[in-house]
């Protein structure tokens, strides 16, 4: 049982490292995630204006109104070109509740911002063997930087998050963390893709870029107009601004 273990393990952790190699390798233009998608008109404005990928909420654990169900999801990126990335975002940190959204949604790539463990997500790959996982470092201290040491075998990235204190808020919290910390946890995974995120805009995310060196940016409230959905001119604004920035 420990062999057939460790021959699991060997073989994830070479998947992974292929799939980091794919993402580390590009052409140095930035990479940019539109989250927070919630009808069909804002993925293909993200699609069209020239996001690389779209993001889905899904499995609801906090009051917010970007959550939408794993079948529209489904539905909305089945419209998406085949050059945009659609993900599922969730707060869920069980195994099996996170496999199921996966299943009913068709989605293959997620982006974790529970609190779930390293040994649940293995077994999460397990089950879904084409899995791509990123996993959400919360950026409050220097010791943020330590965090995705546990994570570096069975994940194929990171995002680099805000956290509201005040209301316990895990993304899509609109609050800029000190980007000095983002990039000393960049420095130190030089191989591993991050996204930035947390209160990017389009007037911000040219400096932030250059401030962190990501592998792509990730914004959700910076593209929002008043009533919720996606602003057109900021989120066409904020893919120009950001590719404007050679990573």
């Amino acid at each position: 049982m420990r062999g057939k273990h460790d021959a699991m393990h060997v073989a994830l952790r070479q998947r992974i490292q292929d799939g980091v190699s794919s993402c580390v390798h590009f052409s140095g233009i930035m990479h940019v995630k539109i989250c927070g998608i919630r009808r069909a008109e804002d993925a293909l404005l993200a699609a069209e204006a020239g996001a690389d990928a779209v993001g889905f909420l899904v499995g609801q654990r906090y009051n917010s109104p970007d959550f939408v169900t794993p079948s529209l999801a489904a539905e909305m990126a089945r419209d998406l070109p085949s050059s945009v990335e659609a993900v599922l975002v969730t707060h869920v940190a069980e195994v099996e509740e996170i496999e199921q959204l996966v299943r009913d949604s068709g989605l293959t790539t997620i982006q974790l911002h529970g609190e779930i463990n390293p040994a649940s997500i293995a077994i999460l790959r397990s089950r879904i063997p084409n899995l791509k996982v990123f996993k959400s470092v919360h950026v409050v201290s220097g010791e943020s930087a330590q965090y995705p040491d546990r994570f570096r075998e069975v994940v194929d990235g990171f995002v680099l998050d805000s956290i509201n204190t005040a209301t316990g808020q895990i993304g899509g919290t609109g609050l800029v963390h000190d980007w000095s910390l983002s990039r000393d946890i960049v420095t130190r995974y030089p191989n591993v893709p991050f996204l930035l995120a947390g209160g990017l805009n389009p007037a911000n995310v040219r400096c932030a870029i250059k401030a962190v060196r990501p592998f792509g940016v990730d914004v959700n409230s910076g593209t929002k107009s008043a009533d919720g959905f996606k602003d057109p001119p900021k989120t066409r604004e904020f893919i120009r601004e950001a590719k404007r920035v050679a990573s």
